[in-house]
C-alpha cells in the first residue's frame, strides 16, 4: 500500500539560501531511493520559512528502508544549523474511497 510521508521544517530566515542548496542535495537522493515515487517541496504562502516535503513511497517497508538509511549512512548533518526548531514527520497511507 502507497504511503505519504510529510516532512515539516522551519527555517531560520536567515539561512534560506543555504536551506534550498542542502535540500537540493537532499532530495536527489531522497527521490533516487528505491521505493520513493516523487518528492514535492511545499512552501507556506503566509511564510517562506515554512516548508513541507511531501514524499510518495511505494510502501511503508521502502519508506522504513529510506527512514534507516538517513539514520545511518545517509544522515544529514548540514540540516540542523538550518532549523529553526525540531523537523516533524507525518505519516499517511493513501486510501481507496
Amino acid at each position: 500500500m502507497a504511503l505519504i510521508a510529510l516532512l515539516d521544517l522551519k527555517f531560520k530566515p536567515d539561512m534560506l539560501d543555504d536551506a534550498k542548496v542542502v535540500l537540493a542535495k537532499v532530495l536527489a537522493d531522497t527521490r533516487a531511493f528505491d521505493g520513493c515515487q516523487g518528492v514535492d517541496v511545499l512552501v507556506d504562502a503566509d511564510d517562506e520559512t515554512h516548508w513541507i516535503a511531501y514524499e510518495r513511497w511505494e510502501s511503508a517497508e521502502a519508506d522504513a528502508k529510506y527512514r534507516e538509511f538517513r539514520a545511518g549512512e545517509g544522515k544529514v548533518t548540514e540540516l540542523g544549523p538550518l532549523l529553526a526548531g525540531a523537523p516533524g514527520l507525518s505519516k499517511f497511507t493513501v486510501a481507496d474511497v
